[in-house]
């Protein structure tokens, strides 16, 4: 991962661990559909302001089909009417997590995530919302910055 002004290489400064929670970060990613993955990447990066992770998972989204009108409208999810159902409830859910420091909310939104989603489903988009706000956090705290092409050899290793 490019580091420009990063304030620690963290890779190189817990290196074994690092490596586990890149390892859980590709599982998890792969265990639903990569177009509403990408949706929680990015919605959950736009909610953090996290400029290294919009970046990499709008190209990354792109790379994988996604539309750029789906991209550019994916703030005003709501008022858009190019999501499904399943997307909607996976959005109303990230943003319910992401969101937990402004007000336990979440009711609605768990009740469009049980429609839409398996039991299994459920705790598998809840890793990856975990998981993005964790390298939102890692980025916006250290200062990372990794294009698309300089996430792909780290991901890697």
């Amino acid at each position: 991962m490019t580091q420009t002004n990063a304030k620690i290489d963290i890779f190189s400064a817990a290196p074994t661990l690092m490596k586990k929670w890149m390892g859980v970060s590709v599982d998890v990613a792969a265990s639903l559909e990569p177009s509403l993955i990408e949706l929680v990447k990015i919605r959950s990066s736009q909610i953090n302001e996290c400029a290294n992770c919009i970046n990499m998972h709008t190209a990354e989204a792109r790379q994988k089909g996604e539309t750029e009108q789906r991209i550019y409208l994916l703030s005003a999810w709501r008022e858009a009417p190019c999501y499904s159902d399943r997307e909607r409830a996976a959005l109303g859910w990230t943003e319910a997590l992401t969101k937990l420091s402004q007000g336990h909310t979440h009711a609605g939104a768990r009740e469009a995530l049980e429609a839409a989603f398996t039991e299994e489903e459920q705790v598998k988009l809840t890793l990856m919302i975990n998981i993005i706000n964790g390298w939102n956090r890692f980025a916006v705290g250290f200062g990372l910055w990794a294009g698309p092409a300089a996430a792909k050899p780290a991901q890697a290793a």
